[in-house]
Parts: structure tokens; C-alpha cells; sequence
């Protein structure tokens, strides 16, 4: 038997578990040209609330009583497709299911070798390449700029700080507790950390780390944390949109301060983004990547739970702030 998860109900506010059903399905057979996998390791990631709403995005939404999908490493336990041998890893789009027939196309090969399988689903997946072309391309960082991150303990905000560090800039992470403001100093070289949690004007919690403002400011977060850190940039500073992880579970339009003044007034670019326009570079960005993974310049940050039923869990999770770097889900 296989099991598989599907979106039994569009979430009202923050996920429950359930929203989602665990069904059992026979473990399907394969066809020439197709590949039998077995699911290894599952990524959960906040943009996937998204996907659970019924409009329209960059990217379609998932459909009620079929299977949520993410990024996905995975085994090859079966080939009749001769590109891949049983025994081959590979990544990239999968549904959230133990087994499941494909024809390789659109996945990649990867070696466990030299690095953790669970590697490719974060430093050298999606999220390192999220946090390496939007400080890139977008962030456009300068030695000696001051860079604010923030969702800084979190999966792609934790790889750009410490990119920020290896392009010489001063680096000031946001979290959400003591815990990971220490994990941010002590482990990824983070000058300095905020626990928005124990803050009660972030404004000047940003001022008093950054007396002479942010140039760079990576968000993953939105709202009032992106207030604060307007009220603290410089002229021709730039704001990468990333993600906004307090708005997604919000029922209401949110309403807030208006920036046009600020954006105005100090010449400041602000611009959202999502990993896919860059897709061309994405082997330029994996292999720089890889050198600094490979140098001991990068530490890749993970939260690992283990266990298939565990899946929704984990991504609820997300929301309460419980990983540290990159949610994973082992499966057995």
C-alpha cells in the first residue's frame, strides 16, 4: 500500500490538520518510459498556504480532494525508463505521496555521497537559490552595507544572512525567540539579532543595532516588521519582497502605513520576486552554492521530523515559528 495526502478543504485562517486527508491507494506499477519512486524526504514551505486559496497566482492552486505537492527528494525503486536505475535520487515537484509513477521529466539527479539527500531540498534547492538571486539580483549588496533579515532563523532567511556576510556586508537578523537570536550570533556569524517576540517598538529595537539605517532589507515577513525597517532605510536603499509569512492566514485585507513617501523621498526600490525568474541562472546559483557549502562557508540549518502522517503537521508548524532553518519531513 501507498499513502497519500490530499487537501480535503481550503484552510479559513491558519491550516488545521484537518483540512488535509491521508488516504491509502495500492502501490501503483509502471509502464515503459516510467519510473516507480519512493519518497525520501518532503519539504513544506510557506508559499504552499497559497496554492490552498481558490485564486489566482503565479502559480495554479491546489485542487480540493487531490494531492498537495512540494519539493520532493526521491528514490528510483523501479525503472522501465533508460535515463534512470533503481537506486537513482532525484528532486524537484512531487506530490506528497509514499510512492508514485513519473517519467523523470522535470526532476533531477543528485549524489548523497559528499552531502545529505536532505541538502537539495534547502541550501542547494529552491531556498538557497530564493535567498541567493533576490540578495543578488535584486538586493544588489555593496561591501560594507548593512543588511537586515528579516524570518532570519527561518529556511531561506538564515542562507541570506550568511551570504550577506560572505559579500562583506554587516548583517542584523529578526527571529522569534532567544534561542535563535543565539543560533544567528553564535552559529551563522550574524552581528547582531532581534527577538521580535521580546520587542516592543522594532522601529527603534532596528535603530539602536543599525544607528546609521539598513541599505539592504531581505523580508520574508511583511507587516509591521516591514514597517519598522522603512522607517530605517537609507537613500537608495533596496527591499526585496520574499515572502510575507504573518499576512498569509489573514481573513482580512490588511491595512497599514503608505510607503509612497518613503520610496520617494530616499530613492528606494522595492521589488517582490519568485525564485522561477531566475530560472536560466539556477546552475550558476547551485554551483556557487555548492563551493561555499563546500568551503565551510555555508551551514544549512534544518528541522527534521520524520514520518509520513507527520506532513501537515509540519507545515502548520511553520506558522508557530518552530523550525529552525529548512522544515523537512523524513519519510522511512
Amino acid at each position: 500500500m501507498s499513502k497519500t495526502i490530499i487537501l480535503k478543504q481550503r484552510p479559513d485562517g491558519k491550516p488545521k490538520t484537518s483540512d488535509f486527508e491521508i488516504i491509502k491507494e495500492g502501490l501503483p506499477s509502471i509502464e515503459t518510459g516510467e519510473i516507480l519512486l519512493k519518497a525520501k524526504y518532503v519539504s513544506v514551505d510557506p508559499y504552499l498556504r497559497g496554492r490552498m486559496r481558490n485564486e489566482k497566482s503565479y502559480i495554479e492552486p491546489f485542487k480540493i480532494n487531490e494531492p498537495i505537492a512540494s519539493t520532493v527528494v526521491a528514490e528510483v525503486v523501479e525503472s522501465k525508463n533508460d535515463k534512470f536505475s533503481d537506486g537513482d535520487f532525484l528532486t524537484g515537484m512531487l506530490d506528497w505521496k509514499e510512492y508514485q509513477v513519473h517519467t523523470g521529466e522535470n526532476l533531477r539527479k543528485i549524489n548523497g555521497d559528499n552531502i545529505s539527500l536532505s541538502a537539495y531540498l534547502g541550501v542547494l534547492g529552491l531556498t538557497g537559490l530564493t535567498a541567493y538571486f533576490g540578495l543578488k539580483k535584486i538586493g544588489e549588496p555593496k561591501e560594507g552595507e548593512t543588511l537586515l533579515v528579516s524570518g532570519a532563523a527561518g529556511a531561506v532567511g538564515s542562507i541570506v544572512g550568511q551570504i550577506g556576510k560572505i559579500k562583506g556586508l554587516r548583517v542584523i537578523g529578526i527571529a522569534g525567540s532567544d534561542e535563535k537570536v543565539t543560533l544567528l550570533k553564535e552559529q551563522l556569524g550574524f552581528d547582531a539579532a532581534i527577538n521580535y517576540n521580546t520587542t516592543d517598538d522594532m522601529a527603534a529595537a532596528i535603530k539602536k543595532h543599525a544607528p546609521d539605517g539598513i541599505d539592504v532589507y531581505f523580508d520574508n515577513v511583511g507587516s509591521y516588521t516591514l514597517d519598522a525597517a522603512m522607517e530605517n532605510i537609507n537613500r537608495f536603499g533596496r527591499v526585496i519582497n520574499c515572502g510575507a509569512i504573518s499576512l498569509y492566514n489573514e481573513t482580512d485585507r490588511p491595512t497599514g502605513p503608505r510607503l509612497e513617501t518613503t520610496l520617494v523621498k530616499k530613492s528606494v526600490k522595492m521589488q517582490g520576486f519568485i525564485v522561477r525568474n531566475f530560472e536560466k541562472d539556477f546552475p550558476e546559483g547551485i554551483q556557487q552554492l555548492s563551493t561555499w557549502l563546500k568551503e565551510g562557508k555555508l551551514k544549512h540549518e534544518e528541522t527534521i521530523v520524520e514520518g509520513f502522517e507527520t506532513i501537515p503537521q509540519a507545515f502548520i508548524n511553520l506558522f508557530d515559528g518552530k523550525n529552525k532553518g529548512k522544515m523537512l519531513v523524513k519519510i522511512y
